[in-house]
């Protein structure tokens, strides 16, 4: 029944976090509409939906998205070759829980982690 999952997360600037998913993170557009307020964003197989909250307190954002990958080491290292913040929490190392993980934060300080079965 289910077949997918698409996060929405806040932004307070369009066209700032476009820039950096697809500068840093390498994602695209998704489809030719503009929408105002809703930013849809995609790479490979994931979509990451994005709806304007321009009273977004960053120290107050929660958001978070966990993000499967099926080779962490080289998505690692093509954001560490962008010069993509990696989160100081969250450096790239094999978790408690059997995951190889990193995370990072956008310009919202949604957290993303990008994770693969070690």
């Amino acid at each position: 029944m289910l077949t997918d999952i698409n996060p929405k997360l806040p932004m307070r600037n369009k066209s700032v976090t476009r820039a950096f998913y697809e500068t840093q993170l390498g994602f695209k557009v998704l489809g030719s509409a503009d929408y105002e307020g809703y930013l849809m964003m995609e790479k490979d197989q994931i979509q990451i939906h994005f709806f304007e909250f321009k009273e977004l307190n960053p120290k107050e954002n929660y958001g978070q998205v966990y993000v499967r990958t099926n080779n962490i080491d080289e998505l690692h290292q093509t954001y560490i070759d962008n010069q993509t913040r990696i989160h100081p929490n969250g450096k790239l190392e094999i978790k408690p829980w059997g995951q190889k993980e990193f995370s990072i934060l956008d310009p919202d300080n949604n957290l993303l982690t990008f994770g693969q079965g070690a």
